[in-house]
Protein backbone atom coordinates (compact mmCIF):
# COMPACT_ATOMS: atom_id res chain seq x y z
CA UNK A 1 0.00 0.00 0.00
CA UNK A 2 1.47 3.24 -1.01
CA UNK A 3 1.28 6.55 0.78
CA UNK A 4 -1.32 7.87 -1.65
CA UNK A 5 -3.65 4.96 -1.01
CA UNK A 6 -3.32 5.41 2.76
CA UNK A 7 -4.08 9.11 2.38
CA UNK A 8 -7.12 8.25 0.24
CA UNK A 9 -8.38 5.80 2.90
CA UNK A 10 -7.92 8.40 5.62
CA UNK A 11 -9.70 11.02 3.49
CA UNK A 12 -12.53 8.57 2.77
CA UNK A 13 -12.82 7.76 6.50
CA UNK A 14 -12.89 11.46 7.34
CA UNK A 15 -15.56 12.03 4.71
CA UNK A 16 -17.66 9.21 6.20
CA UNK A 17 -17.33 10.77 9.66
CA UNK A 18 -18.27 14.17 8.26
CA UNK A 19 -21.36 12.71 6.60
CA UNK A 20 -22.35 10.98 9.89
CA UNK A 21 -21.91 14.21 11.89
CA UNK A 22 -24.00 16.13 9.36
CA UNK A 23 -26.62 13.36 9.08
CA UNK A 24 -27.57 13.47 12.79
CA UNK A 25 -28.69 17.16 12.77
CA UNK A 26 -30.41 16.65 9.41
CA UNK A 27 -32.40 13.71 10.78
CA UNK A 28 -33.37 15.77 13.83
CA UNK A 29 -34.35 18.67 11.58
CA UNK A 30 -36.49 16.29 9.50
CA UNK A 31 -38.28 15.15 12.67
CA UNK A 32 -38.85 18.77 13.69
CA UNK A 33 -40.30 19.57 10.27
CA UNK A 34 -42.63 16.54 10.52
CA UNK A 35 -43.87 17.70 13.94
CA UNK A 36 -44.38 21.23 12.63
CA UNK A 37 -46.37 19.86 9.69
CA UNK A 38 -48.56 17.80 12.05
CA UNK A 39 -49.11 20.82 14.29
CA UNK A 40 -50.13 22.98 11.33
CA UNK A 41 -52.58 20.28 10.20
CA UNK A 42 -54.14 20.06 13.68
CA UNK A 43 -54.35 23.84 13.87
CA UNK A 44 -55.94 24.01 10.43
CA UNK A 45 -58.47 21.33 11.38
CA UNK A 46 -59.45 23.12 14.59
CA UNK A 47 -59.51 26.69 13.26
CA UNK A 48 -62.17 26.14 10.59
CA UNK A 49 -64.94 25.07 13.03
CA UNK A 50 -63.86 27.80 15.44
CA UNK A 51 -64.20 30.46 12.76
CA UNK A 52 -67.63 29.10 11.85
CA UNK A 53 -68.73 29.37 15.48
CA UNK A 54 -67.34 32.89 15.77
CA UNK A 55 -69.18 33.92 12.60
CA UNK A 56 -72.43 32.49 13.97
CA UNK A 57 -71.91 34.26 17.29
CA UNK A 58 -71.23 37.60 15.61
CA UNK A 59 -74.33 37.20 13.43
CA UNK A 60 -76.53 36.43 16.45
CA UNK A 61 -74.99 39.33 18.39
CA UNK A 62 -75.73 41.72 15.54
CA UNK A 63 -79.34 40.56 15.48
CA UNK A 64 -79.68 41.14 19.22
CA UNK A 65 -78.05 44.57 18.92
CA UNK A 66 -80.56 45.50 16.23
CA UNK A 67 -83.36 44.49 18.61
CA UNK A 68 -81.80 46.57 21.40
CA UNK A 69 -81.60 49.57 19.05
CA UNK A 70 -85.26 49.17 18.21
CA UNK A 71 -86.17 48.95 21.89
CA UNK A 72 -84.13 52.04 22.73
CA UNK A 73 -85.81 53.96 19.89
CA UNK A 74 -89.21 52.92 21.26
CA UNK A 75 -88.20 53.98 24.76
CA UNK A 76 -87.18 57.42 23.49
CA UNK A 77 -90.54 57.74 21.75
CA UNK A 78 -92.43 56.62 24.87
CA UNK A 79 -90.51 59.01 27.12
CA UNK A 80 -91.24 61.87 24.70
CA UNK A 81 -94.94 60.95 24.75
CA UNK A 82 -94.98 60.79 28.56
CA UNK A 83 -93.26 64.18 28.75
CA UNK A 84 -95.88 65.66 26.42
CA UNK A 85 -98.68 64.05 28.41
CA UNK A 86 -97.33 65.47 31.67
CA UNK A 87 -97.07 68.91 30.09
CA UNK A 88 -100.69 68.73 28.86
CA UNK A 89 -101.89 67.41 32.22
CA UNK A 90 -100.13 70.09 34.22
CA UNK A 91 -101.36 72.81 31.85
CA UNK A 92 -104.98 71.65 31.90
CA UNK A 93 -105.38 70.32 35.43
CA UNK A 94 -102.38 71.64 37.37
CA UNK A 95 -103.04 75.37 37.04
CA UNK A 96 -106.69 75.13 38.19
CA UNK A 97 -105.66 72.86 41.09
CA UNK A 98 -103.11 75.44 42.20
CA UNK A 99 -105.77 78.14 42.08
CA UNK A 100 -108.16 75.97 44.10
CA UNK A 101 -105.40 75.25 46.64
CA UNK A 102 -104.64 78.95 46.92
CA UNK A 103 -108.32 79.77 47.36
CA UNK A 104 -108.66 77.05 49.97
CA UNK A 105 -105.66 78.38 51.87
CA UNK A 106 -107.06 81.89 51.72
CA UNK A 107 -110.47 80.75 52.98
CA UNK A 108 -108.84 78.76 55.72
CA UNK A 109 -106.83 81.71 56.93
CA UNK A 110 -109.98 83.90 56.87
CA UNK A 111 -111.99 81.32 58.81
CA UNK A 112 -109.14 80.80 61.33
CA UNK A 113 -108.88 84.59 61.71
CA UNK A 114 -112.59 84.93 62.54
CA UNK A 115 -112.46 82.13 65.12
CA UNK A 116 -109.85 84.01 67.10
Amino acid sequence: MSGGEIAALIAAGGFVLLVLFIAVPLIKLGGLIDEARDSVRELNDSVAPLLTEVTTTVTQTNKQLAKVDLISENLVEVSTNVKSLVAVFSASVGAPLLKIAGLTQGLRSVIMGRKK
